[in-house]
């Protein structure tokens, strides 16, 4: 039934206003966020093609706005809408006070992050920002693409890291091919940016390859890969 047809009280908007947003599917909360459907579709069929095309919420919130705007019935404010909603609910994971996670293994950081990253269509480096006491400050995207022939992005590596008085940060990128094997410029940027750290006095504790799949993801540091051996 299109939502123009149903009863007012059974609508998404006012079934939330009356029950909360906890008695929504999932489907509802995101024709909310999409607000219209199009010509041809009623909201609610967008936002079902939407989870059914990216396989559920995890997969719609790791799409990059080119592709959920190409979407017929989304487009590009639409698209928007659903990146700052999924960035929202990632920044409220970390902003927990004494409760934000810890990382001090490789194993923290693919538990904060494999999920998401693995199922990324292109390859993205994340920063894991800690505090003095390995607590997560924050994790921004350094960029899109390919980590090889990046002029200038070494320094922005530890950008955020200075500018939040880090003591030390963890890298992570993903491989969209889906083997985590590090790549020789993988290992030389590695080197390179623990080389930088040392100068800034903000230590590189690992930098982690994810690949698709349950514990597929390479530590560079146990690895011995671009980090002096201990």
């Amino acid at each position: 039934m299109r939502v123009a047809e149903m009863p007012d009280e059974e609508r998404p908007r006012e079934r939330l206003e009356r029950l909360g947003p906890q008695a929504l599917k999932t489907d509802e909360l995101l024709a909310i966020l999409l607000r219209t459907g199009s010509a041809r579709d009623d909201v609610l069929a967008v936002a079902q093609r939407l989870l059914r095309d990216h396989g559920g919420v995890r997969g719609l919130g790791a799409a990059d706005l080119p592709t959920l705007a190409s979407t017929h019935g989304v487009g590009n404010a639409k698209a928007t809408t659903i990146a700052a909603a999924f960035e929202l609910g990632r920044r409220l994971r970390l902003d927990g006070g004494d409760d934000r996670p810890q990382v001090t293994s490789p194993e923290h950081v693919a538990a904060l992050l494999h999920d998401e990253m693995q199922t990324l269509q292109q390859e993205e480096l994340r920063i894991v920002i800690l505090d003095t006491k390995n607590r997560v400050l924050a994790v921004p995207t350094l960029y899109r693409g390919t980590i090889s022939g990046a002029p200038g992005r070494l320094a922005e590596v530890y950008r955020d890291a200075v500018r939040r008085n880090a003591s030390k940060i963890a890298m992570a990128h993903n491989h969209p091919s889906g083997d985590p094997t590090p790549s020789r410029s993988d290992i030389a940027f590695t080197a390179e940016a623990v080389d930088a750290g040392r100068l800034l006095e903000i230590e590189l504790i690992d930098h982690v390859v994810f690949g698709h799949g349950p514990g597929c993801w390479v530590s560079m540091r146990r690895a011995k890969l671009g980090f002096t051996p201990e």
